[in-house]
């Protein structure tokens, strides 16, 4: 008996994430994997799949946390021999009226969007099936800080040879000009979800890069991607698109057909290359 396929979609017990499951349940050929840090809402959220007909599985994953994360990963490669489908959704934000520090704010969301992202990608990358696509779910957001970044750190997120240490510095002297006040001062914006995208966004254009210098016969497919403004308990009640609306451009990345050779290493909304 051959292996299935297997997708895995991180944070997808609601929102975005779940929406995206719904869709690869209809249309990937293989098993789909619900994660969140919860188990007893994945559960009930492959649940609410099965209520529609749907047969999704679930995973606990917690990305923040590395143990949780290489339990995942050796689960995929006992149970599949790797993964087929990496969908890195998981994210938070603070609302616009929290009244956290902004020190504290940048550095969670950092922990999260940037940090805890790139784990499950040291992680994970080296168990993706040759064929296999990954998306970063990243944000316009990331694009619109980037552009309120002092001209030299544009120039450096924009480069084609900024390497993934030193964008981990980067992302590091962020959090800690941030929780001195000098962030400003230095050239970024006062923004840390954006800027938590901006980094997502780098670290996939990095990422793809390296699968192509060590892995260039295997097809592997990576993007980092905007999913439009979406009715999440993160984005609000008056955000413009419906969950399975945002769910679009990921998984028709998710879906690239065997053989493409792009979009790769590229920022995509709307199913468009969008320029970086």
């Amino acid at each position: 008996m051959s292996t299935p396929r297997v997708a895995v979609v991180t944070g997808s017990n609601k929102g975005i994430g779940f929406a995206v499951v719904r869709a690869l349940c209809k249309q990937f050929t293989g098993d789909v994997y619900i994660t969140a840090r919860d188990v007893g809402r994945g559960q009930a959220a492959v649940q609410s799949l099965k209520s529609e007909g749907l047969n999704p599985l679930f995973h606990q994953l917690d990305i923040t946390d590395l143990t949780s994360i290489r339990t995942l990963r050796d689960f995929l490669k006992e149970r599949y021999g790797g993964i087929d489908v990496l969908i890195n959704n998981a994210g938070i934000a603070f609302k616009v009226q929290d009244t956290t520090p902004f020190g504290i704010q940048a550095e969670v969301t950092l922990r999260t969007n940037f940090f805890a992202t790139r784990d499950i990608c040291n992680e994970i990358l080296p168990i993706v099936k040759p064929g296999g696509r990954v998306v970063n779910v990243s944000s316009i957001a990331g694009s619109m800080a980037l552009k309120q970044c002092s001209p030299e750190l544009q120039a450096r997120f924009r480069s084609d040879d900024i390497t993934e240490e030193e964008l981990v510095r980067l992302m590091e002297r962020f959090v800690e000009e941030a929780k001195s006040g000098e962030h400003t001062q230095r050239g970024w914006p006062n923004w840390g979800y954006g800027v938590s995208k901006t980094g997502l966004t780098v670290l996939s254009r990095i990422q793809a890069r390296m699968l192509q210098k060590e892995r260039p016969q295997d097809g592997i497919l990576l993007n980092a991607c905007c999913p439009g403004w979406v009715r999440t308990d993160m984005a609000g009640p008056k955000a413009t698109k419906s969950p399975d609306e945002g769910a679009v451009t990921p998984v028709y990345l998710a879906l690239l057909p065997p053989g493409a050779d792009g979009p790769h290493g590229e920022f995509v909304s709307e199913k468009q290359v969008q320029a970086w």
